[in-house]
């Protein structure tokens, strides 16, 4: 049996402090087993399953110093289902493990698990069983259950003629990362500084995944090709275009950025088109839908920002910010 340091820097049993994790959970019907025994039972959805999983590492993804451990333990749930929004899914159960390094109190994993918990009863996701285990760096790993109706969005489905957009507005995050790892400032007067710095760094720290959208779009007929920009646009819609055996070409003037990216990169494009974790939905549907009635739709702002071509390559007009790639998972950030 493993140890893990209690409240007070004490040893605890795996076991003592996941029950003291578990115990604020609450749970759904289709919940018919939670956290206890060696596997948690849940009941079997009445369309297509939806399985996924991802990590947060520390000194790859987040600093423990940048913000509360509550904020992270929700931006670890928000990936995951950020995921199953890609997939025009619902949530429904997901199963949480926690690898703590020598210096972690209890008290930070139990509001790490308070984060957990509040993000799980807002996206209506039972946490049904874990795991908790020593390593080196602190890590959430999450594997995540949903189901889809009718049609799940996929990467494979784009073809040319389909119209390109985006939800959300695209860089936030990645300016966030930026400034709490001191490599970027804010600049103007000192209030305008806080409020554009308290934006993108909220925006990297506590990210929302479109569950609500990408369940509408799933409705379209047919259901859009779809993913999440959680490596950079430009590396994230590679993944649609390589799947589906498509090019596309980008107005990147029309690529959404906000007013608080606009405040400290100008026009320049570079971290909109190549940052990653802004955790918002690119979709490809047939033409006919305009931005606005597929804002309200979907109950976010959207923006038209390309057309799929015939081909394999990507043509970016309209700007002459870079082609760079997104970020990968296995390489160092910049």
């Amino acid at each position: 049996m493993s140890k893990t340091p209690d409240a007070s820097g004490k040893l605890s049993s795996e076991f003592e402090l996941i029950a003291r994790l578990s115990a604020g959970i609450r749970l759904s019907r289709r919940t018919i087993l939670g956290a206890g025994d060696d596997c948690a039972i849940v009941s079997r959805p009445r369309g297509q399953t939806l399985f996924t999983i991802d990590s947060l590492v520390e000194n790859v993804h987040f600093d423990l110093r940048w913000g509360t451990a509550q904020a992270l333990g929700a931006r670890a749930l928000a990936v995951n289902l950020s995921d199953i929004a890609a997939m025009g899914g619902r949530p429904t159960a997901c199963v949480v493990n926690l690898a703590v390094r020598e210096g972690i109190a209890a008290r930070t994993l139990e509001r790490i698990y308070a984060g957990l918990r509040d993000a799980a009863r807002e996206a209506s996701t039972d946490i049904v069983g874990g795991n908790i285990t020593r390593a080196r760096e602190l890590s959430i790993t999450i594997a995540m259950l949903g189901e889809v109706g009718r049609a799940a969005m996929r990467r494979d489905t784009a073809r040319p003629g389909d119209e390109i957009f985006v939800t959300g507005t695209l860089g936030d995050a990645a300016l966030g990362w930026r400034i709490l790892a001191g490599k970027l400032k804010a600049r103007g007067n000192a209030k305008k500084d806080r409020a554009t710095r308290k934006y993108l760094v909220e925006r990297f720290l506590r990210p929302q995944a479109r569950l609500y959208p990408g369940q509408r779009l799933a409705a379209l007929k047919p259901a859009p090709a779809a993913i999440d920009v959680s490596d950079g646009f430009m590396q994230d819609l590679g993944h649609i275009l390589e799947r589906s055996g498509v090019g596309a070409e980008i107005d990147a003037s029309r690529i959404p950025v906000s007013p608080a990216y606009r405040a400290l990169m100008g026009g320049n494009l570079v971290h909109a088109l190549t940052g990653g974790e802004d955790y918002e939905l690119i979709f490809c549907a047939r033409p006919g839908h305009s931005e606005s009635e597929l804002s309200r739709r979907l109950r976010v702002g959207v923006r038209r920002i390309g057309t799929i071509v015939r081909g394999k390559r990507v043509n970016l007009i309209g700007d002459s910010a870079p082609i760079i790639a997104g970020w990968d998972q296995l390489r160092s950030r910049g």
